[in-house]
């Protein structure tokens, strides 16, 4: 019995060296190749270098000011590249006109949840040249929950407070910034593609430090999200923005949004004189232009989309 005990082992030990080993190592390679692949797919082949070309101030613990982490970004742009590439498969326009310096990116908001903001920093980093990070500025209450505000800012997301945003300027950064606020984000279904009040404080910024505004047109975040009304109550009592009413979280998988066609486009810079001190009225002209030229870019987008989905 120990005689076949140890032929039995001797012959296990031949097969797992000779045999399942090399399998093993087989299979991991060709797992790890077929990784490799998707990443390249991706982020294309090219994504390292466009990474090195992306100026980053980093400090001593490898963050820049802000907490802009490289390695936190780097996964994060994976992730935000299938979406861009193969969920939405993002037809992008226009791109071509953004300063290479600094630059404010003023775009209309929607979506229920800021997957207009990933797909705008995605295409950026991907399409643009030379490549950017973009900073959003992302709402004070964001940083309220748990783990989020570590995440926003090591991928480069920054509180949307003016010396944050003056100071990102002055580095050259390019900055993106949804004047609806939560007020675009929460839409509903019957209210979609058209722009509610933008805020003025983007406006002053603009003029404080002489930048140049790039409006941008966002279609397809309006319907992944098909939002039929807003329970405001709930959302005061959970210390939400809003809490929307989503028939489609009934149905398996409606947790993840639609597939919606994303289409961005990039208009002409726009850049204002004035006094940023000047009276709300005065900055609301200003304002009501740039609002515009957004419903107007919209428009037409809506007027040449064939379809939601394709």
């Amino acid at each position: 019995m120990l005689d076949g005990a140890a032929r039995t082992l001797g012959r296990l030990s031949t097969f797992t060296t000779r045999e399942a080993l090399p399998i093993a190592r087989s299979a991991f390679g060709v797992a790890q190749d077929g990784i490799d692949e998707l990443g390249i797919k991706l982020l294309g082949r090219d994504f390292e270098e466009r990474l090195r070309r992306v100026p980053i101030p980093l400090g001593g613990g490898g963050v820049d000011p802000f907490g802009l982490d490289p390695s936190w970004a780097k996964y994060a742009i994976g992730g935000a590249a299938f979406f861009h590439r193969f969920y939405f498969r993002t037809i992008v326009s226009g791109i071509e006109r953004v300063p290479a310096s600094r630059v404010l990116l003023i775009a209309n908001h929607s979506g229920q949840i800021p997957m207009d903001g990933v797909i705008i920093a995605a295409s950026m980093f991907l399409d643009a040249e030379p490549p950017r990070i973009v900073r959003s500025m992302v709402e004070k209450w964001s940083q309220t929950l748990p783990f989020v505000s570590t995440f926003f800012s090591r991928v480069g997301q920054v509180v949307g407070v003016p010396e944050n945003a003056r100071r990102l300027l002055e580095l050259g950064e390019a900055i993106l910034v949804f004047p609806e606020g939560v007020r675009g984000v929460t839409k509903t279904f019957a209210e979609r593609y058209k722009l509610t009040d933008f805020g003025l404080g983007f406006m002053r910024l603009a003029l404080e430090t002489n930048t140049p505004i790039v409006p941008v047109a966002v279609i397809g975040a309006e319907e992944q999200y098909v939002s039929i009304g807003n329970l405001r109550r709930v959302a005061k009592t959970l210390h939400l923005p809003s809490f929307p009413i989503l028939p489609q979280l009934l149905l398996p998988g409606g947790a993840l949004p639609l597939p919606t066609r994303y289409r961005l486009t990039f208009g002409e810079p726009m850049r204002f004189d004035g006094d940023p001190d000047d009276d709300d009225a005065i900055i609301e002209e200003k304002v009501l232009r740039v609002k515009a030229t957004i419903q107007s870019m919209l428009n037409r987008g809506l007027k040449e989309r064939k379809s939601v989905f394709w």
